[in-house]
């Protein structure tokens, strides 16, 4: 194991819930600290805890995951750790240079080119402008940004602005790199480059990492915590987090008709809402109203996760089944047979096709249902093996 990198031992800190509370309060808080008085208190008129209590620590070599509902804590934690704003309760320890990537754009100058901005970030990162110049054409090859890197930076769009601020961050191989939910806005095929150099840094750096996607946080991260209303509600193994982050969610299934010509779905439900481990068969009754007959119509039924990333689909035409409907009422039986998915909570879509894939119904967001597996693993999907030798 490496050494601890990046340590917080009871970390806490409190907000007022309007501006002029919050200068009161911070005013009162530095002529306290001034005088050398204790500013420990508990929470005065309209305060809240938005980080309370929060203890880790990470390791060279490691990559630990933030993860929780909008609120939960995860920016103001990340910006203390930054040393932006200063714990209020607790201690954090860091250890070597720290690359960090909070807000889009932050720590850039916007009227400064690409190129100044580099040799500005890498220095407050603690580099020498010798050790920037080493690595200053890795940078600007890394962002892509080979015709742009004398261009004003107020004139990028927000992916050049993420490609450069995590190309400084990653190529300058800093001792901990701080990451936000910033990967998002780049391109599929500049987050695999991502994903790619930090496995290339974990090795030799500490990482955290904030998103609110889990398929990213099952990819890079090492282990995750959980939090919620500012405490930690979980850490450790990433699958069990992240099942306690789906369960600590309420997610709201409104169905979602899409597509709604001449066919209206009346139902669709399952014989059980609760399904364990490898589902030998899972029965879905679809109830359609027709205005019109049709005749040799496909079905796809989708599974979905809670990433609203479909996981499962049956195709009624790769199966050999055609559906004919009558005017009025008309009832779908489909047995689906082996689906072996991860715990989670699942929804249902479904699309009918009709004269060379003509989609007459679209509808989403269908009949919730939750897979409990006897191990939580990373991927949506489970395989089944046999072993030969």
């Amino acid at each position: 194991m490496g050494e601890v990198l990046i340590k917080a031992e009871g970390v806490s800190k409190k907000f007022a819930k309007n501006l002029k509370k919050s200068l009161a309060y911070g005013f009162s808080d530095l002529v306290h600290g001034i005088l050398g008085k204790n500013t420990k208190q508990d929470l005065r008129k309209d305060e809240f805890w938005a980080v309370k209590d929060v203890s880790f620590e990470v390791r060279r070599g490691e990559c630990l995951g933030l993860i929780g509902h909008n609120g939960a804590g995860k920016s103001t934690l990340l910006k203390m750790l930054n040393g932006i704003i200063a714990p209020d309760e607790g201690t954090i320890t860091m250890h070597g240079k720290i690359g960090a990537l909070i807000e889009l754009g932050a720590g850039f100058n916007p009227i400064l080119t690409g190129r100044e901005n580099i040799y500005n970030n890498g220095a407050v990162i603690g580099f020498s402008k010798e050790e920037i110049n080493a690595k200053l054409q890795e940078i600007i090859s890394f962002a892509e940004l080979e015709e742009f890197i004398d261009m004003p930076v107020q004139n990028y769009s927000s992916g050049m602005r993420v490609r450069l601020g995590f190309a400084i961050a990653a190529q300058m191989e800093p001792d901990i790199l701080l990451i936000d939910e910033v990967l998002a806005v780049g391109d599929v095929g500049f987050r695999g480059k991502c994903y790619q150099r930090i496995s290339e840094l974990m090795s030799k750096t500490a990482f955290i990492f904030v998103s609110h996607s889990m398929p990213q946080i099952s990819k890079i991260c090492t282990s995750s915590v959980l939090l919620s209303n500012g405490k930690i509600k979980l850490s450790g193994v990433n699958a069990k987090v992240i099942e306690a982050y789906y369960n600590d969610n309420k997610f709201v299934n409104v169905v979602n008709y899409i597509i709604n010509e001449k066919i209206e779905l009346l139902e669709l439900k399952t014989e059980k809402q609760t399904y364990s481990d490898l589902i030998k068969k899972l029965q879905v009754i679809i109830k359609l109203k027709s205005n019109i007959n049709i005749k040799d119509a496909v079905l796809n039924i989708f599974l979905i996760s809670k990433e609203m990333v479909p996981v499962a689909q049956y195709n009624s035409k790769l199966n050999g089944d055609f559906f004919d409907f009558n005017l009025g009422e008309n009832t779908l039986v489909i047995d689906l047979i082996n689906i072996f998915l991860n715990t989670g909570f699942y929804t249902f879509s479904i699309t009918l096709e009709h004269n060379e894939q003509k989609v007459l119904l679209w509808v989403q967001n269908l009949n919730e249902i939750k897979i409990i597996n006897e191990l939580s693993l990373d991927s949506p999907v489970m395989l089944k093996g046999s072993k030969l030798c």
